[in-house]
């Protein structure tokens, strides 16, 4: 019930923040406000949710002078007043951890360049999935990587070519994957179906696979070593770490089994080669 009023209450501060969108905040105690703040700095959503903030600073279920609030709202980083960041721009192509998937993306860059109706705002969005993918399958559902997905639907929707987009997501198997990300801006942020045109159809699993991220996310970070050499030479493995890493390849199986299969060999691998010698 705790982390159910604290995600709330994250995910009403994200719309009014960054969509605009004014709802009552819960009343919570200092703690869960805390524990909120510390969601967002991991999720790196601090910005929207500073922005947030200041628009709920009349709301009656919270005190907007407590000291919990202190960092965020006098944040030196964070001098930008009520403006929104700017989005991220994907200069350079994004890599896919599995071969053939990968020889295919850079295919497709090759072909949309020499595209007379392919739009710079077709590839950047491609990218930004892509993007979100990768910080998906490492770490969990990236909040502030959908929350700029859909900035950019709302901003530069207009100038993207779908039917280009829609080509490049099968063929790099991922119209379940851009599915999910969809999913979660409708579940969670109230958009129409009609914003996101290459959603196959609202996945049932973002709720519950959002939220899970939201409550795991900061306990994933804390640990990043698989193996590591202790001092009498024997190798050591963190079986926490690993296993959890398996639970979500396996959870996100099913929306690209060849990518998500490459990415946790990959890391299994990489690991491997960082022990010390």
């Amino acid at each position: 019930m705790t982390n159910y009023i604290i995600n709330n209450n994250l995910f009403r501060l994200l719309r009014s923040g960054v969509f605009n969108d004014e709802e009552p905040l819960e009343p919570m105690s200092a703690f869960k406000w805390k524990r909120l703040l510390q969601i967002a700095d991991v999720h790196n959503v601090t910005d929207y949710v500073r922005i947030g903030l200041q628009h709920h600073k009349d709301d009656p279920n919270i005190n907007i002078a407590h000291p919990v609030f202190d960092e965020v709202l006098n944040s030196a980083n964070l001098s930008a007043g009520n403006n929104l960041p700017e989005l991220p721009v994907f200069d350079e192509q994004p890599k896919m951890m599995n071969f053939f998937l990968n020889f295919r993306l850079k295919r497709i860059i090759k072909e949309e360049n020499n595209n007379p109706d392919s739009t710079p705002e077709t590839m950047q969005l491609l990218y930004m999935i892509i993007h979100n993918m990768n910080q998906t399958l490492n770490r969990g559902i990236s909040l502030k990587g959908i929350v700029d997905l859909g900035r950019f639907l709302r901003s530069e929707g207009d100038r993207v070519n779908f039917i280009s987009l829609e080509t490049s997501l099968n063929k790099l198997g991922m119209r379940k994957m851009a599915s999910l990300q969809g999913s979660i801006l409708t579940t969670f942020f109230h958009f129409d179906r009609d914003e996101i045109p290459y959603m196959l159809k609202e996945d049932a699993a973002a709720q519950k696979l959002t939220q899970r991220s939201l409550t795991h996310t900061a306990a994933d970070t804390a640990e990043n070593w698989h193996f590591r050499m202790r001092t009498n030479g024997m190798v050591e493995n963190n079986s926490k770490v690993f296993r959890r890493n398996l639970r979500r390849s396996i959870r996100y199986m099913r929306y690209n089994p060849f990518e998500t299969t490459s990415n946790f060999l990959n890391n299994f691998a990489k690991s491997l080669s960082e022990i010390e010698e």
